[in-house]
């Protein structure tokens, strides 16, 4: 089985893989301050608390975006599962040409979302991947990574409005029953906060469209808040708790 293991800013979710079935999945918060041998022992003990030998797991591959987490964090796969990952990155076949200014520049888990997409959907297509940030990254008809856009994150955007202003008070983000659903603070954050992102999803979705000449454009959701937003616009064709983990397992493939 293939251990795949996307890094976040946030967090570092780890899915047990066979094939694009997931055997099993759990996160653990991102922190530079853990050692190699926590990383390694949290790792094992995860696996066994599913049911998994950790001799089952024959393979490991690994997307991230936080450099000063790599060292510890391969070094404890190799100490504790005995696998040497393959990390994505340059020189890794994923089979998706970048056509940017500076392709080594571009996030692996942007990289991934787009393989997924287009390998599963196809194109022209748009990955959107509500997390720390939210990343809208599109694939033309030929396969070609042509760029994308990168805003605040739904939850840094909440954050900020607590944490700056003293009389609004931290909240849940939910969608309210209607955008005049705000006879209180609370309701008034949650219904401008998400259908304020709610437009400006539908009206970048608008644009790529126009600029790229694809009507056809497969918009692919996924990340932790994501269904928050789909269940509420008909921009977003479909939404894929999975797709970085699936990206990885197709991009191993290619690797293997």
């Amino acid at each position: 089985m293939l251990l795949a293991v996307d890094i976040g800013n946030t967090n570092i979710v780890l899915g047990v893989m066979n094939g694009m079935e997931l055997i099993s999945s759990f996160r653990l918060t991102t922190q530079t301050a853990r050692t190699s041998d926590e990383y390694g022992i949290m790792i094992v003990d995860l696996l066994k608390q599913r049911g998994i030998e950790v001799k089952s797991i024959t393979a490991i591959i690994i997307s991230s975006v936080v450099p000063d987490i790599m060292y510890t964090f391969t070094n404890g796969i190799r100490r504790y599962l005995r696998q040497k990952p393959i990390i994505v990155g340059p020189g890794v076949k994923t089979g998706l040409a970048v056509r940017t200014d500076n392709p080594r520049e571009v996030g692996a888990d942007r990289i991934v979302n787009c393989v997924a997409a287009y390998e599963l959907y196809g194109g022209p297509c748009m990955a959107i991947d509500f997390g720390t940030s939210t990343t809208y990254d599109i694939v033309n008809h030929k396969g070609e990574f042509i760029g994308g856009l990168i805003t605040p994150g739904i939850r840094i955007c909440a954050d900020a409005l607590w944490q700056r202003a003293a009389q609004l008070p931290h909240m849940e983000i939910k969608r309210t029953k209607g955008i005049l659903d705000c006879k209180n603070t609370i309701s008034a954050m949650q219904s401008g906060l998400v259908y304020g992102y709610i437009g400006q999803i539908e009206y970048i979705v608008k644009k790529v469209k126009e600029e790229l000449g694809a009507e056809d454009l497969k918009v692919i959701a996924t990340g932790g808040l994501a269904k928050v937003i789909q269940d509420s616009t008909d921009v977003i064709m479909k939404y894929d708790g999975l797709l970085t983990l699936k990206g990885l397992a197709i991009i191993y493939e290619k690797n293997r």
